[in-house]
Parts: structure tokens; C-alpha cells; sequence
């Protein structure tokens, strides 16, 4: 009779534990909705805007606004004045701006 009271007391907690870890499962994909995915997606579109400099773009590097005079292999150039050009990594680059930014900033 002792072996089968421990039975039944061992079969009713394996249900119990399944039910137990549901709220961890659901806090994980919870996390992955709100945080992950669109980390993941925002990484996605500066890879894909990085990728796409070109020479003659306006962009905002580190805070500093100015146009690209050269683009490498892991850098940029930025012209930041006349004659004035820095060379920053490409992934520094952190907004592409619309042409003729560059050109309203200076003249004020």
C-alpha cells in the first residue's frame, strides 16, 4: 500500500513539472520577440547600408555629419570641411543621410 501511494504522488508531480517550467518557456519567446528578433533585424539593415556606401554619400559617422570621398575595404573617408577628410571605419557610419544635407549644415 506505501509503494502505491509513492506511485501515484510520483506520477501526479511529473504532470506538475511540465506545467511548472510553461512560464519559463513563455518568458523565452517573449525575449525573443521583443528583443532579439529586432536587434537582429536592426544589425540586418546596417550591414546592408554599410555594404552600400559609395563615394559622393552624405552620412553621419561618430556624431560628425560629412560626405565620403573614398571608400575602402574596412574604411571611409569623410570629408568634413574643405580639404578636411577623416578616415573612420565603415562600421562608425551610423545614418545615410538624403543629399544636400551636408551642404545646408556648412553654409549655416
Amino acid at each position: 500500500m506505501i509503494s502505491l501511494a509513492h506511485a501515484q504522488t510520483a506520477q501526479a508531480s511529473g504532470g506538475d513539472t511540465l506545467i511548472g517550467l510553461l512560464p519559463i518557456f513563455l518568458m523565452f519567446i517573449l525575449l525573443y520577440f521583443l528583443m532579439i528578433r529586432p536587434q537582429m533585424k536592426k544589425a540586418k539593415e546596417h550591414k546592408t547600408m554599410v555594404d552600400g556606401l559609395q563615394k559622393g554619400d552624405e552620412v553621419i559617422a561618430v556624431g560628425i555629419i560629412g560626405r565620403i570621398t573614398k571608400v575602402g575595404d574596412g574604411y571611409v573617408g569623410l570629408e568634413v570641411g574643405e580639404g578636411k577628410v577623416l578616415h573612420v571605419q565603415k562600421q562608425a557610419v551610423t545614418t545615410l543621410l538624403p543629399k544636400g544635407t551636408y551642404n545646408d549644415v556648412t553654409k549655416s
